[in-house]
């Protein structure tokens, strides 16, 4: 996965659990090296906690350790050091670029657009990206890759009498499901 680019996954991608799979398997399949922090793993499992209980919360726990383990080196360690030098409208996001400088990322996938302006990621050679987005666009240009590793949440959807579309468009995901479609549609 040398040639894979480096991108950070903030707490929201982590946190809820469809865009955290779709990541991960496009991640395992070679797609991209994931890089967090472990701040941001914190982040991910009190949210997890505020939402659904403790239990989830140590299900999100255990879900961080399996992280790290399957994907060595993708912790960005000594961000905080980093922190003084960049700048986010929402100052508790700070950190975020910090690990992504830390961790050699090339681009934040984020939901919160709007803490990650461009203003504050280009003046250090990082980009920001939505989910959606960068999933669509690696559906055009790595759609065996992608689609493959979608299988497992699209057989479930399925096995729920939902379209896999719909499933998409329900975690925020709706190009990606636009995407996938024309692409089995092609195949079909």
């Amino acid at each position: 996965m040398s040639d894979a680019p480096r991108l950070l996954l903030d707490a929201c991608v982590l946190y809820p659990v469809a865009t955290r799979e779709i990541l991960l398997n496009y991640a395992k399949a070679g797609g991209f090296a994931p890089v967090w922090s472990a701040r941001i793993l914190e982040e991910w499992a009190r949210a997890a906690g505020a939402k659904m209980g403790a239990e989830d919360e140590m299900r999100a726990r255990g879900d961080a350790a399996l992280l790290g383990a399957s994907f060595p080196g993708g912790e960005a360690l000594g961000y905080e050091a980093r922190e003084p030098e960049v700048w986010s409208p929402d100052p508790a996001d700070a950190h975020v670029i910090a690990a992504a400088l830390a961790g050699k990322a090339e681009a934040i996938i984020t939901f919160n657009i709007r803490d990650f302006p461009l203003k504050a990621v280009r003046p250090h050679g990082l980009w920001r990206l939505h989910p959606d987005e960068y999933l669509s666009d690696a559906m055009k240009q790595d759609g065996a890759r992608l689609s493959a590793a979608l299988g497992g949440l699209a057989a479930l959807a399925n096995a729920r009498d939902m379209p896999f579309r719909t499933f998409l468009k329900r975690a925020g995901l709706p190009r990606l499901g636009k995407a996938y479609a024309r692409l089995i549609e092609g195949i079909a």
